[in-house]
């Protein structure tokens, strides 16, 4: 058993901070976590405060000077950096003094968008994993303020926001669209009757209302055909996939699976190519942007501070 170490335990936002004494790296895990509330189930990880260094080896945990201040993070924790209040600088002699111990009353740890601005900034591709409540948050931070958080540019980010603002106006069309469809299958269940009737050609049609089936003659599901008959601008109603699908028939077997002329159907196939297109391109922008952002991340921090130097 290695002597007893005096040192200090936080927890992600530094708004909780203990002195403990261990001679062990389990000890620390143990005795940290009962001291921040931590559940005892729940499998913590230790990084150092000042960089966030991942700490998981004994010796080196030996080797620490004593006093030092760890970090307990849980599987959905992540380290961030103490941001320093830019609003107190002083100027002096032309040259800008910071008080190192102030951080910014304007952007403080304790604002959940913070946490949401570092995930994104790691990854901008995790936008696509965020909730609808998430996104409307980082879209209602103040430009100047989330800029900051992520060390870009200002129009860099307006942009940004208007993509997630777009994200959420997806998403609320989409919803409302499966609502209208449920509601109107189930009208239309009342009425129609569930027993299968025979094709001209013999094969076996579904219940045209039962949205999990698949049609044996064209391969698509009920709630599919649905949409590409009665729903204004089906092609974007659609998932990637199934407008492949339906790139794919053509305009002669999508003329008989939907029993519309050729100049109808024709429009249909466009449309959905288009928007196939336009999926691509959005997609190949979010990799562009990311690739960008990781060549070039010192720039946007230049342009930041010499906007707010003014």
């Amino acid at each position: 058993m290695s002597d007893p170490k005096p040192c200090k335990v936080c927890n992600f936002s530094r708004q909780k901070t203990y002195g403990l004494v261990v001679s062990s790296l389990d000890q620390l895990k143990t005795k940290g976590s009962k001291s921040l509330g931590f559940n005892t189930s729940t499998s913590v990880s230790v990084v150092l405060e000042d960089d966030g260094t991942i700490v998981e080896d004994e010796d080196y945990f030996l080797c620490l000077p004593s006093h030092t201040t760890f970090m307990l993070l849980d599987e959905k924790e992540t380290w961030a950096p103490l941001l320093i209040d830019r609003s107190r600088a002083r100027m002096t002699g032309g040259s800008v003094n910071l008080e190192c111990d102030a951080v910014d009353s304007s952007i403080t740890l304790s604002h959940p968008w913070f946490y949401l601005a570092q995930q994104l900034k790691q990854d901008l591709a995790s936008v696509i994993l965020m909730s609808e409540t998430d996104l409307q948050t980082l879209v209602d931070v103040p430009c100047p303020e989330l800029a900051f958080a992520l060390g870009f540019p200002e129009r860099k980010v307006q942009s940004l926001q208007a993509t997630l603002q777009g994200v959420l106006d997806r998403r609320e069309e989409e919803r409302q669209s499966k609502e209208l469809l449920q509601l109107y299958l189930k009208a239309m269940e009342k009425e129609d009757s569930q027993e299968e009737t025979p094709s001209q050609d013999g094969s076996v049609k579904m219940d045209v209302m039962d949205g999990m089936e698949v049609d044996s003659v064209s391969g698509f599901t009920s709630t599919m055909l649905m949409v590409l008959k009665y729903k204004k601008s089906p092609e974007t109603r659609l998932s990637s996939e199934e407008l492949q699908m339906v790139v794919n028939k053509g305009v002669v077997a999508m003329e008989q699976v939907l029993g519309w002329d050729s100049g109808k159907t024709t429009q249909l196939l466009q449309a959905c190519e288009e928007q196939l297109s336009m999926r691509l391109q959005q997609v190949q922008a979010m990799q562009s942007l990311r690739h960008s952002t990781r060549q070039h991340p010192s720039d946007e921090t230049q342009e930041t501070r010499a906007k707010r130097r003014k």
